[in-house]
């Protein structure tokens, strides 16, 4: 296995040592019909991941396996939220956070960029990309000129200016245009606002085209594109879908921004699994018309955290899985699939000889992990915060993970409690025991209350906020109980919240305590010896609900209502020797064992 890993490092570092540096300024144009590289037509064959999905220690090999597919180019969603988590504290320097140092590796790939900052860019990501530190404003809007929403985005162009600006294609770098905005004609129609996300882009020197994205339909090609940007479509699948790009603006080029490889699938959904043949026709269509296309996603990678969005279809609310395997060319681990291979063939019918991809990296089995429990979320509560009523999440100044809301019943202490808006999955418990979950995916939202010998019975509520819907007009998603709880028509006043954002730093300062079995909420414990590392996935086929943590790194949510039952645990992650491993499940309070294996499923 070791011997293995050597060779795939060997490799990347061959590839890297004969790629094509780009170090001389180039000039890069939008003609009427071609984009113009150096004056010459260029068609651009591109293929979308996202470094934030993606370990920063396989950055490269992604890389390499696209250009060994035949892209020339790489585009990028920039997460926002990813980079700004309060306002005005930016990372784009730690761990995958990183971004000058992905999109050097591109250049140094001999590649290209299609750069996607948004600032909002769907992505199936959490909020599609916006800090939810905006949703504390009781009354912001979004994407529109609100001078609240605009401000926020404006320190973040401009600081996302300063970085990119050497690695602009007119200063020698990869990057050859910026998107404004994403998919705006699905959303809105004020092209005010549209045209000063590209004035803050001007005025802080990003001097590179820019375009949009949209559906190829006449009413959000008009709403999403303004007059002298690229028309991007999603998806550019025919002729007719070009011709709408012809009839918004007949004097610049568009092409396929999101030819979709795959499709994203939420908790409780069979895997999204598309027909490989429509994807191959669509892509010779685009490569016999010499049109630009991108990949959407060439390599999804993992939402890990609690970084996954949401949709509002179904009954309201559609959250989706961890996984962001997408069903892509490269799967979550890295691995080329058929439709790799597929595409390999197609694209080098028109390009000329490909490489053959790189090696796979080494993948692990870890056998069954004793599991012990640990603790209670009960044990482990910070001081409570007093609120006649209870609030949503962002209202306590909290983003992500759990909350607790507390009262004792006065009048009322049984019959039909109701949560008006729950986000997004609540266990209710009445006097320290279990009384049932509500879950909003399946639209519910009340749940009876027995009757009980207390004088004054306690009702606690434990919410889970899920992904922030990340498409169309339900954005505004705030997590934890977003109005009031009533029973029997009652409203129920006078609370205490707990915050838990199960940030790192809680999961290390767990203590030890016994399990509280009619409660629920349990932590449990193990550890595991490794004398060789490589990629696993976390088997949870045993637990309910909740969280896992292996060496401090959060891999994501898991859920028994499938289709995800294991959880990708990326090789630089492990270590030889003693590695630990916690879960968080909402229901489960007996210790079950887990073990790790090779791939997805």
């Amino acid at each position: 296995m070791k011997h293995a890993l050597n060779l795939v490092l060997v490799l990347a570092l061959v590839l890297s040592q004969h790629a094509i540096p780009q170090k001389k300024n180039h000039t890069f144009e939008l003609g009427k019909q071609d984009f113009l590289l150096d004056g010459n037509p260029f068609q651009i064959i591109s293929g979308e991941m996202h470094p934030a999905r993606i370990p920063r220690e396989y950055w490269r090999h992604r890389i390499q396996m696209a250009k060994a597919m035949g892209c020339n180019t790489i585009a990028v969603y920039i997460f926002w939220n990813y980079h700004e988590r309060e306002p005005g504290k930016f990372d784009f320097q730690t761990g995958n956070r990183d971004l000058a140092g992905f999109l050097k590796l591109v250049q140094q790939e001999g590649m290209w960029v299609l750069f996607r900052p948004g600032p909002y860019v769907c992505a199936e990501w959490d909020f599609g990309g916006i800090p939810p530190y905006l949703l504390r404003l009781p009354d912001i809007k979004i994407r529109c000129m609100d001078p609240r929403y605009m401000a926020a985005a404006a320190r973040y162009l401009t600081k996302l200016s300063a970085l990119i600006k050497p690695l602009l294609v007119t200063n020698g770098g990869p990057i050859l245009m910026v998107q404004i905005e994403n998919e705006y004609g699905s959303y809105g129609n004020d092209k005010k606002y549209l045209e000063e996300l590209r004035t803050i882009w001007k005025m802080n020197g990003v001097d590179v085209p820019f375009y949009t994205a949209d559906g190829p339909t006449a009413h959000m090609l008009d709403a999403g594109n303004i007059d002298g940007a690229a028309i991007g479509l999603d998806s550019g699948s025919d002729e007719n879908a070009f011709a709408q790009a012809t009839r918004r603006n007949p004097n610049v080029p568009a092409f396929s921004s999101e030819t979709y490889t795959g499709w994203l699938t939420h908790w409780g959904e069979s895997w999204a699994r598309p027909d490989t043949a429509r994807l191959l026709r669509e892509v010779r269509f685009l490569l016999e018309n010499k049109k630009s296309f991108n990949l959407y996603v060439i390599h999804g990678g993992t939402n890990f955290g609690f970084t996954a969005g949401a949709n509002s279809g179904g009954k309201g609310y559609e959250p989706d899985v961890t996984s962001y395997d997408y069903d892509a060319p490269i799967n979550e681990q890295g691995r080329p699939t058929h439709k790799y291979f597929a595409l390999h063939a197609l694209i080098s019918s028109y390009v000329g000889a490909l490489p053959e991809p790189l090696g796979p990296i080494p993948a692990i089995a870890i056998p069954d992990i004793e599991m012990k429990a640990f603790s209670s979320v009960w044990s482990n509560l910070p001081r409570p915060i007093p609120s006649v009523q209870p609030k949503p999440f962002e209202a306590y100044g909290q983003d992500y993970g759990f909350i607790i809301y507390k009262t004792k019943l006065i009048g009322h202490k049984s019959g039909k409690l109701t949560i008006t808006e729950l986000h997004d999955y609540a266990t209710v418990f009445l006097n320290g025991s279990y009384i049932g979950k509500l879950d909003r995916r399946e639209g519910e939202r009340t749940i009876s209350l027995p009757k009980t010998d207390a004088r004054d019975p306690v009702l606690e509520i434990l919410v889970e906020g899920m992904g922030r819907i990340n498409f169309a007009q339900e954005m505004i998603d705030r997590k934890g109980i977003t109005d009031r709880v009533t029973l029997d028509g009652m409203t129920l006043m006078n609370w205490d919240v707990y915050n838990l954002p199960f940030e790192d730093r809680y999961v290390r300062s767990l203590k030890s305590s016994a399990l509280d079995t009619a409660r629920r909420g349990a932590f449990f414990k193990g550890t595991f010896e490794l004398s060789e590392v490589g990629d696993t996935f976390i088997d949870i086929i045993n637990y309910k609900k909740g969280m896992v943590w292996v060496n401090g790194q959060n891999l994501g949510r898991f859920w028994e209502i499938g289709p995800q039952r294991r959880l990708f645990c990326p090789g630089p992650w492990l270590k030889k020797g003693k590695n630990e491993i916690i879960i968080f499940d909402l229901h489960q309070n007996e210790a079950r064992d887990v073990k790790g294996e090779k791939t997805l499923e």
